[in-house]
């Protein structure tokens, strides 16, 4: 399917590894000019493996979604390499790295810095490039939020509702910005092999006695089969194939969304 992207110019926020990475990876092979953004260094590498994939451009950018100047630069790096970001792209995202089962096994200090990444972060993008949308008349954007966010996992509760946060913030977004055609939707992925989905594992682990401990392996297929009626993992890819999708003219009427890639673990009857 031709969806109709190339010489677009999609900006990945959270792409040195994981569902971030896989984006940019599937914006690349759409013919899309790719701008990975992390605050990790790892993103140059990640770059250089897509350019050895891809014939068109690949930029990578070292910066700290939390910090809105750094942001705002960002975006003029992107505009004055390319005259324009034709998507935006916020897959970054942190847990709190503790067992939250009960809520009180947290202190409110472990909220800061989840809210930041998960929330502000996302705030912060779509404030730095929305002016430039707003002048073009057109863009998309898209929001990781995760299903925990739709159920209130209690497993990390500060991430769950940064998360429902970001969704709701997606729909007031959508709504403003529905005038200039700028569509903004946001993806909630279920049970993936990332690093944060085994930090899950690893803040339970830590709380268990040891007749009760499992490999990551283990805990994760209890759990799939638990709560996946498909009863199998989800991929990057998965999500990387509908975040392009959605940022296609094929998608043109859709915004205001959140759509899950969780093997139908959350579902609204």
């Amino acid at each position: 399917m031709d969806l109709q992207l190339d010489g677009d110019v999609a900006l990945v926020v959270g792409a040195a590894s994981g569902i971030g990475r896989a984006i940019a990876d599937e914006f690349a092979g759409q013919g899309c000019r790719v701008a990975a953004v992390d605050v990790r260094p790892a993103v140059h590498e990640s770059a250089r493996t897509l350019r050895a994939k891809s014939p068109e451009d690949v930029y990578s950018i070292e910066a700290d979604a939390t910090d809105y100047a750094a942001v705002q630069r960002v975006i003029d790096q992107v505009l004055r390499r390319w005259g324009g970001c034709t998507h935006a792209v916020y897959a970054a995202g942190a847990g709190s790295g503790k067992y939250g089962f009960p809520f009180w096994n947290l202190e409110p200090a472990d909220w800061d810095r989840v809210w930041r990444v998960n929330l502000l972060g996302a705030v912060h993008v779509t404030h730095a490039v929305v002016p430039h949308w707003i002048e073009a008349r057109r863009g998309t954007l898209l929001l990781l939020s995760s299903i925990a966010g739709q159920i209130g996992s209690q497993t990390d509760p500060p991430y769950s509702a940064a998360k429902a946060a970001v969704i709701n913030f997606a729909q007031c977004a959508a709504k403003d910005l529905a005038a200039y055609d700028v569509r903004v939707n946001t993806i909630c992925p279920g049970m993936i092999r990332t690093e944060l989905n085994r930090s899950v594992w690893e803040a339970w682990s830590e709380r268990q006695p040891a007749e009760r401990r499992q490999s990551y392996q283990q805990w994760a297929e209890e759990k799939i089969r638990r709560v996946t009626p498909l009863g199998r993992w989800q991929d990057p890819e998965d999500v990387a194939a509908l975040a392009v999708f959605l940022a296609s003219p094929r998608a043109r009427n859709i915004t205001g969304q959140t759509l899950n890639v969780d093997g139908g673990q959350v579902m609204h009857w």
